[in-house]
């Protein structure tokens, strides 16, 4: 059974006492006093309190009194009526029966107004109102305390002791852990990683392992372990080297979570309602074809929303550790150059293909660049040596 956490608020456990609430915040409401301790005390106090009210009765007075009291009724009527009756007759000696009509029939069309639309009910009028549906609702409230729902145990016990639960306000945090380690056994640490992650029912995100020759070999992952485990699972993984940084964050999403949840309720309620529109089928083709249209967007925004909270729901129900663990390495002197005849024939071959490709490059140039260089030769050669003989026989001539 799904339970709300929300608060209720005392004027919903008083509606509900009353039974003035629809049928399905009646049962939201019922399922929450019963396992809530504070509203399960509040409404066995409202609930003790209306029983007292209703079945309370005010005492007879004495004879003595009543007669005084009666006297006294009596002679008050009597001065008020000769006093009515002087008033009147000085208002019709002075003005006549027709204003004394007109004013009388005023007078009686604003006391009927008063009393239908401006007077409030008294509170002896609220409790005789709400009296059987008080004995109702407090006798189903007493028998579900008694007995329980469905034989589900006893949500509040025979002396109005509420059972003790657990925090209601418990505010929903993402975790996330950066953690670095140094150790000196690469290969134990990285298999003692996969153990510690099966230990605490975690996963690997995502995983990155570095082992180049002649350097440090190192692992870079992403793990997420459930967020009752972390501090178990950050013990054992400080056991796999030494911590050379650690570094904790949480962020608090309750008010995402809650406005996320309230913006998914209103898109199922308006889901719910373009349904009942398009079966109703009354109108034209193009208003039915609209409300398919309408109802297609908010189904996309309805999983979109329920995608979003399933990740923020998993970000809070999974802690993240960013790890990095590096293996403690040091440099190994030996000697695994290649030998100097070696180095002479690598050298060797490194020169010919040197030249080699000199020598084609030479020849792919001239191959493709040369016909366009014949060409300039003659534009530029075939002018020069006319003006070079003419020259030459402009000099014989002087």
């Amino acid at each position: 059974m799904n339970v709300a956490t929300h608060p209720v608020a005392p004027e919903e456990v008083m509606a509900f006492l009353d039974g003035e609430l629809p049928a399905t915040q009646a049962q939201s409401v019922f399922d929450h006093v019963k396992h809530c301790a504070d509203c399960s005390n509040l409404a066995s106090q409202f609930g003790d309190t209306k029983l007292r009210l209703a079945s309370w009765k005010v005492e007879s007075l004495p004879a003595h009194v009543e007669s005084i009291v009666c006297q006294c009724a009596e002679q008050r009527a009597s001065r008020l009526k000769n006093s009515l009756s002087r008033w009147i007759l000085g208002i019709r000696a002075g003005f006549g029966w027709k204003p004394l009509l007109a004013f009388s029939l005023v007078a009686v069309a604003a006391l009927i107004l008063t009393s239908r639309y401006g007077r409030s009910p008294r509170p002896a009028e609220n409790i005789t109102m709400l009296d059987g549906k008080l004995r109702a609702n407090l006798a189903t409230v007493l028998e579900h305390r008694q007995v329980g729902v469905g034989g589900g145990g006893d949500a509040l016990s025979e002396d109005n002791s509420p059972t003790p639960l657990a925090p209601i306000h418990q505010p929903m945090i993402a975790r996330s852990v950066s953690l670095t380690i140094i150790t000196k056994d690469f290969a134990s640490s990285r298999a003692s990683l996969e153990a510690i992650l099966a230990r605490h029912h975690g996963y690997s995100a995502q995983l990155t392992a570095s082992t180049a020759e002649n350097s440090p070999r190192s692992i870079t992952a992403s793990l997420r372990v459930p967020a009752n485990e972390l501090a178990a699972a950050l013990a054992e993984l400080k056991t796999l080297g030494h911590v050379e940084n650690e570094s904790q964050s949480g962020e608090e999403v309750t008010q995402q979570h809650a406005d996320l949840v309230a913006r998914l309720k209103n898109s199922r309620e308006t889901e719910q309602r373009l349904q009942a529109i398009l079966l109703q089928r009354t109108g034209k083709i193009a208003d039915v074809l609209a409300v398919e249209e309408e109802i297609s967007r908010v189904r996309g925004e309805i999983e979109e929303m329920e995608a979003e909270q399933k990740s923020l729901e998993h970000r809070v129900d999974f802690a993240t550790i960013e790890l990095r663990i590096s293996e403690e390495y040091k440099a190994q002197l030996n000697n695994s150059s290649p030998s100097a005849s070696t180095r002479i024939h690598n050298s060797l071959v490194a020169g010919y293909k040197s030249a080699a490709e000199t020598l084609l490059g030479f020849v792919l140039f001239f191959a493709e660049s040369g016909p366009t260089l014949l060409i300039w030769l003659v534009i530029l050669l075939v002018p020069g040596w006319l003006l070079v003989r003419r020259f030459r026989r402009a000099a014989a001539l002087i």
